[in-house]
């Protein structure tokens, strides 16, 4: 494995980390705690150190599920987690922005996660209204100053809104999260430049475009009803699938997997610092840390 500093952090963070959505159970599969702790247990192993989970991933289920591992091993993790939604039911969200709603969705995840601290506290997806908010960022430095939280990041939902990214340093962000990757590369023109220039880490999250570069899924691939991507598009979802068949003819080296060429691929960007894929499996999580070779 190799690792990374985050940003202007100082924490040493590997590239590969692990994503967790899915343990949410909006991925088409409800995952049980033997399950969560081997794909962590695996994740040590291959010297993974970083996870990032959220709130609404579930009503605090994700985070729930990844407690029961950490709170043996809190000190090998550097532990990222989000604010701003209450879960509710498959896709469905309400949207929480206050200081006084931060401070107790922050209490809920240190509670499922079994831990006195997050590493990492990030606004998830808020607009500009919700982001430029002074009364929530004086919370912010509150509980920074409490020890509840070491840092703060911010986790866009438009990977273009440059204007959030430059006012980052006046909400003390010292992290961004976006989505980066070769069917996606929108922050290439003005996010990730400007991250760059202002010192924020990068956590470039869907590096494998949601699975649609991992290789399994072809044209015509179906999902299951209790899996987000069948509420997608049809057309989107089909020209996704086939620009990722284009890519793995034309541009995969040989030797590699398209699966291990995209999760590498974000990182030889200068302003990424880890990508954030998420796993099934252990053997994926082994699959994730074998691409690194690629990087060299």
């Amino acid at each position: 494995m190799q690792y990374r500093t985050l940003g202007s952090t100082g924490i040493s963070v590997s590239v590969v980390g692990v994503g967790t959505w899915q343990f949410g159970g909006e991925w088409g599969h409800d995952f049980t705690p033997g399950e969560v702790d081997a794909i962590l247990g695996t994740a040590r192993e291959e010297g993974l150190n970083l996870i990032d989970t959220a709130e609404c991933y579930g009503d605090h289920l994700s985070e729930s599920l990844i407690g029961c591992r950490l709170r043996h091993e809190r000190d090998q993790w550097v532990l990222a987690t989000k604010f701003g939604h209450s879960f509710h039911h498959f896709m469905d969200r309400t949207r929480h922005w206050t200081g006084e709603a931060m401070r107790g969705q922050l209490e809920a995840s240190l509670k499922a996660l079994q831990t006195d601290y997050v590493d990492l506290l990030q606004f998830h997806s808020p607009t500009d209204e919700e982001f430029l908010n002074e009364e929530l960022w004086r919370e912010l430095e509150k509980v920074k100053q409490e020890g509840l939280v070491r840092h703060v990041g911010l986790s866009v939902s438009n990977n273009g809104n440059v204007m959030q990214v430059e006012r980052s340093p006046e909400a003390h962000c010292e992290t961004l999260q976006v989505v980066y990757n070769r069917l996606d590369r929108v922050p290439e023109e003005e996010v990730l430049p400007a991250a760059q220039r202002l010192n924020i880490g990068v956590l470039a999250r869907v590096p494998l475009a949601s699975g649609f570069l991992g290789g399994r899924h072809k044209p015509g691939a179906q999902f299951p009803p209790n899996d987000w991507r069948s509420t997608m598009d049809r057309e989107k979802r089909e020209a996704l699938l086939a620009e990722a068949q284009r890519v793995h003819r034309e541009e995969v080296p040989s030797g590699a997997s398209l699966a291990e060429w995209a999760l590498v691929w974000p990182l030889r960007h200068g302003a990424v610092t880890a990508v954030i894929p998420g796993c099934r499996t252990a053997e994926q999580v082994r699959d994730n840390a074998r691409a690194v070779r690629l990087l060299g």
